[in-house]
């Protein structure tokens, strides 16, 4: 796949429990177009976190390849530029505001700028938290710190955006609410999504449904 985004080849994962070595992925084999949306089901434990982890570079498969954009390049510098996460837990740091907390994502590739910054600006405008930008995560709801965590993942303009059970927190409405939000988002800015959800219902809106059975994928 030429214009694949994301490409994953024969990923195997195993860990060490006791004297037993349990197959977490056995042989994933995974590719995903600019612009397109993937969302990943499966039983808990089947290793969808595992999964994202190895595709987020974040962790080293057994066996297998892994490649962003064509490149085996999958390090933290590249990283930065390349993907965006959004976690279940939000991971804000709490002494920041709102958008001290987008803008953290650009501080890793150095000096914050005027430019950034309307980057950040715009970034929480289209996540609708213009008014809240100077609001502490303590002071914002679930679906708003979920909202700044998206903004931050795209605060980079990445290629790629991973969500790790982006609704796990949340209330069915306000979840309804962000997955469409991610969803418009990365329509919008023809960025990839791979989605690991839990709910059938979210993932029946991305273009391609993906169910990870016995460590590797049936169609769900």
């Amino acid at each position: 796949m030429s214009d694949a985004i994301l490409t994953a080849r024969g990923l195997h994962k195993a860990f060490l429990s006791g004297d037993r070595r349990l197959e977490v992925l056995n042989g994933v084999d995974l590719h995903v177009a600019k612009g397109e949306s993937v969302s990943i089901r499966g039983e808990s434990g089947s290793g969808k976190s595992t999964l994202l982890q190895l595709l987020a570079g974040l962790d080293a498969p057994d066996a297998g390849t892994l490649a962003w954009a064509g490149s085996a390049d999958t390090g933290t510098k590249r990283r930065a530029t390349f993907l965006g996460i959004v976690f279940q837990s939000f991971y804000l740091i709490p002494e920041l505001n709102a958008r001290e907390n987008v803008l953290m994502a650009r501080r890793i590739l150095g000096r914050i700028d005027a430019a950034a910054r309307a980057r950040a600006d715009e970034l929480l405008a289209k996540v609708g938290l213009t008014e809240r930008a100077t609001h502490l995560p303590s002071q914002l709801s679930g679906g708003e710190r979920q909202r700044v965590a998206v903004a931050r993942a795209l605060m980079n303009s990445p290629q790629l955006l991973l969500a790790d059970e982006p609704t796990g927190n949340l209330d069915e409405r306000t979840g309804e609410a962000v997955i469409e939000l991610l969803l418009s988002l990365c329509a919008e800015t023809q960025t990839a999504l791979v989605l690991v959800t839990h709910n059938a219902a979210h993932a029946q809106k991305t273009h391609r449904q993906l169910f990870l059975r016995g460590g590797s994928f049936a169609h769900g």
